[in-house]
């Protein structure tokens, strides 16, 4: 895959390739772009120019800050809160899993302990001692505990947030540091409303109680109301889990986004979608930067083409969630048989063919079903190498497959 255009104002397609470029940008959502308005605008500007050697070095960086960019998350709360939990419910792990945050241990240690996401290298959730065992000021604490490594705290209780808590809220804003506050358990406080009330039970009433009992906190404290997200580690696609992650998502820089959002887990169809789309913003950019805009050529593929494909199938399937080991695991939650799972994907049988058929045919094959299919990065007029069309048609297969997951395993929920 060799660069595409020379370096020279003279290129007539530059026109086109920046009104490609801008029409791609200007579709997608402010708050789920994965590079920022400058950047798309530096782009737009060598391109222009018939830079395109500039262009792709502005691309290189941005995906380079992307991937490598650390995201570090602070959780702080008393013991008992369920800090812990929150936390394996991010990685997406099991209380008895081996590298999983020990829950419902009383708190001992002033240190604060990090937990690597199994997918997602660069994203560490901290487990910050609470406030209320180190008896420091809330400034000091921050201190302690290092608060300018952290890109955000979240804040979390099982019952009314703490004076201590509401004190260190007010110092992580002097700081210029974000911070949310989470009320957890919310599945036990309404199974417990309603074996009192069985006949008079309301659970959005109930709902309406507990987050009023929070606000009051902050009133009788003389603090603005925050927005208080309800939830239940246990049921994630419940309550304000949703909503709690798209805040968090809105609020990130736009390099870190991208690996925040697929650490995610698979909880609804609409946090599928979400994966989708800033998956395929990182393809598009990839593209670009290793020279795009060539109409596919009819020829056979490389044996170093069909590994590097094979490499990025089984990577998208990993992070969809989607690969054997995490249909294994998606089975014994579920009691589905894993058999039963592994008949209704199709991404691991992409790159299989067929005795009279060869993985160009194959191609070509994929190609006319992805040319007629309405939307995507087609739509905008962009032709890639045929290596991209590919990863494409891989994100869409890995999307479905992860929406069928969804769908089955859940209905046996």
């Amino acid at each position: 895959m060799g660069q595409l255009f020379s370096d020279t104002s003279n290129n007539e397609d530059n026109g086109d390739l920046v009104s490609s470029a801008t029409t791609y940008f200007m579709e997608i959502k402010a708050e789920t772009k994965i590079i920022s308005q400058e950047t798309i605008h530096l782009i737009e500007f060598h391109l222009k120019k018939g830079n395109i050697q500039g262009a792709n070095s502005v691309i290189n960086d941005a995906l380079k800050n992307i991937d490598k960019a650390p995201i570090n998350i602070a959780v702080t709360g008393e013991s008992g809160g369920g800090k812990s939990s929150f936390i394996n419910a991010l990685r997406r792990v099991e209380p008895e899993d081996q590298d999983a945050a020990e829950e419902g241990v009383t708190e001992t240690t002033m240190m604060r302990t990090p937990y690597k996401h199994p997918k997602i290298q660069t994203l560490t959730l901290w487990d910050l001692p609470g406030i209320g065992t180190m008896n420091f000021p809330p400034k000091d604490y921050l201190e302690k505990v290092k608060f300018q490594e952290y890109d955000f705290f979240i804040i979390v209780s099982a019952t009314r947030f703490t004076k201590l808590e509401l004190d260190l809220a007010k110092a992580i804003r002097f700081m210029k540091k974000n911070y949310y506050f989470v009320r957890t358990k919310v599945d036990n406080d309404l199974q417990n409303e309603k074996k009192s009330k069985p006949r008079t039970f309301d659970g959005e009433k109930t709902l309406q109680q507990i987050r009023s009992y929070c606000v009051n906190t902050f009133t009788q404290n003389n603090m603005d109301e925050p927005q208080i997200f309800l939830i239940s580690n246990r049921h994630l696609s419940d309550y304000d889990f949703p909503v709690l992650m798209d805040t968090l998502i809105k609020d990130l820089p736009n390099q870190k986004r991208h690996n925040f959002m697929l650490s995610l887990p698979n909880i609804t169809e609409a946090a599928i979608d979400r994966k989708h789309k800033i998956m395929q913003q990182y393809i598009w950019l990839e593209a670009f930067k290793d020279g795009i805009l060539a109409t596919v050529p009819v020829v056979g593929m490389i044996r170093d083409d069909v590994e590097k494909l094979k490499e990025k199938l089984n990577h998208y399937r990993v992070l969809f969630g989607v690969d054997d080991e995490s249909v294994e695991v998606m089975a014994k939650d579920s009691q589905v048989p894993v058999e039963q799972l592994r008949k209704i994907i199709k991404s691991p049988y992409l790159l299989e063919t067929k005795k009279e058929e060869t993985l160009g045919e194959l191609f070509l094959k994929y190609l006319e079903k992805f040319a007629s299919a309405s939307g995507g990065p087609l739509a905008s007029g962009l032709y890639f190498s045929k290596t991209f069309y590919l990863q494409f048609l891989f994100l869409d297969t890995v999307t479905e497959d992860a929406k069928v997951l969804l769908r089955v395993t859940y209905s046996k929920n």
